[in-house]
């Protein structure tokens, strides 16, 4: 199948430009002359951007299906420009050894809309698994006890991880005993003290102790969601450092929601890492902005509504944002708050460059027809009740944005268009090549 998009205003690794891009049967080509296309697509008035890699979701599958699962995960995606995802380990079971890894890469060959990846999941005794498994994005490590199981707090585990492994890292920082530490301290909290227990102090603890593992064992490392303006300075230095080994990223939910926002939504923007204030907000944007932060990120971690609804600490943390990740972003660019250009990078060529994904990331000849069209004029409202996700939820219910992602080409089939997702398309698994060196490397 060829498609010839026309007119539209293409987001090029140089620079945005208004050139004809033609995928060729599952590749890009930009600029090809005069050629002959299946179909034309007018683009006139919309930008093409690179198809969005989110490297954070928990799609749920196995074993917790009724808030999730690879298809409806998958779906929601590509409603939302995003063409790949990496899921997290912390599914039931967990993602441990290669056998539950090969399980979930042939389980999503079956369901998938959009391309896929998955994380192994550390645990205190697996690291001669971390040490030979084949076919990883990375190693998913929590430092904080989001998910129990899978916890690593002990230093002596921390440092054989990080020593004796090759792939890149990433982490859940949030100090466990800080955590421990501030709960006991509160007697009957409410939903309102949970960015007190998971505080500023947890987060710069965690964040600290692990950039010092990355820094002495020479070990790639990425600080997964970062919630507070403090940790900027902290990643700034080890960025400029010249190592090469670190990089980070933020999430919609700590950019746009803080803790004025529990007195009107409660549970619903309840996280691990907790939300912040309005000073770690602009904190954000600003390290977004200047490349101190290079990803952009979900967390998408969906719970039912009614699960939301029991009286914290009961209530699940965690919200869905795959489907609105990028609306909400070209609002953002509607805003002044970052460029076009930067939205792109951060979310689709700076994410591929993190995890070593082949050929994904960029609208540049020979690359995977992994594309978005949007329309940054498009004035829209999010409604829970038209939501793909299986949770059937969003904190942004009742939200007007401008800006929409229209149409999602993945590998250069029609997968999102007018609204309706192509629910019977099934992608492929994206290849890690991790001998590329990652974000830094030239």
């Amino acid at each position: 199948m060829r498609t010839l998009i026309n007119n539209a205003d293409v987001v090029l690794p140089s620079g945005t430009q208004r050139v004809p891009v033609l995928l060729d049967h599952g590749v890009i080509r930009v600029d090809p002359g005069d050629v002959y296309a299946d179909e034309t697509v007018d683009a006139a008035g919309l930008h093409l951007l690179p198809g969005c890699i989110d490297d954070q979701v928990h799609f749920r599958d196995p074993g917790l299906t009724q808030k999730e699962d690879l298809h409806t995960g998958s779906v929601a995606a590509a409603k939302g420009g995003v063409t790949t995802f990496i899921e997290m380990p912390n599914t039931n079971p967990t993602t441990t050894d290669q056998a539950a890894l090969d399980s979930k890469y042939a389980d999503a060959a079956t369901k998938c809309v959009t391309n896929f990846g998955f994380y192994i999941g550390a645990t205190p005794d697996n690291v001669d698994v971390l040490k030979s498994v084949r076919g990883a994005a990375g190693i998913k490590i929590f430092i904080g006890s989001s998910t129990g199981s899978l916890l690593v707090d002990e230093q002596d585990a921390l440092e054989r991880i990080f020593a004796e492994t090759t792939l890149p890292i990433c982490a859940h920082c949030e100090d466990e005993s800080t955590v421990r530490a501030n709960a006991a301290a509160i007697e009957h909290p409410t939903v309102h003290d949970h960015s007190r227990i998971r505080d500023e102090k947890a987060a710069v603890i965690a964040t600290k102790r692990a950039l010092d593992l990355a820094h002495r064992h020479k070990h790639r490392f990425h600080v997964l969601h970062v919630s507070t303006a403090a940790e900027v300075p902290i990643i700034a230095e080890a960025i400029n450092s010249g190592e090469g080994l670190i990089t980070a990223e933020v999430c919609p939910h700590h950019l746009l929601f803080n803790v004025d926002d529990y007195d009107r939504l409660g549970s619903l923007v309840q996280m691990n890492p907790s939300v912040k204030t309005a000073d770690d907000n602009a904190g954000l944007w600003k390290a977004l902005a200047d490349g101190t932060i290079q990803v952009i990120a979900t967390d998408h971690a969906p719970h039912r509504l009614d699960e939301k609804e029991h009286p914290y600490p009961a209530s699940p943390s965690g919200l869905p944002a795959v489907e609105n990740m990028l609306a909400l972003m070209l609002d953002a660019v509607n805003q002044d708050k970052l460029t076009i250009e930067q939205l792109a990078d951060r979310m689709a060529d700076a994410p591929a460059r993190v995890w070593d994904i082949v050929g994904k990331g960029r609208i540049a000849d020979g690359y995977d027809a992994d594309v978005v069209l949007v329309d940054l004029n498009a004035e829209h409202t999010i409604r829970n009740e038209e939501q793909l996700t299986k949770s059937g939820w969003s904190p942004w219910d009742g939200v007007t944005l401008r800006g929409l992602p229209v149409k999602t080409w993945v590998g250069g089939t029609l997968v999102f268009s007018d609204g309706r997702v192509d629910v019977n398309h099934r992608a492929r698994r994206a290849e890690f090549d991790h001998d590329r060196g990652g974000y830094w490397a030239t």
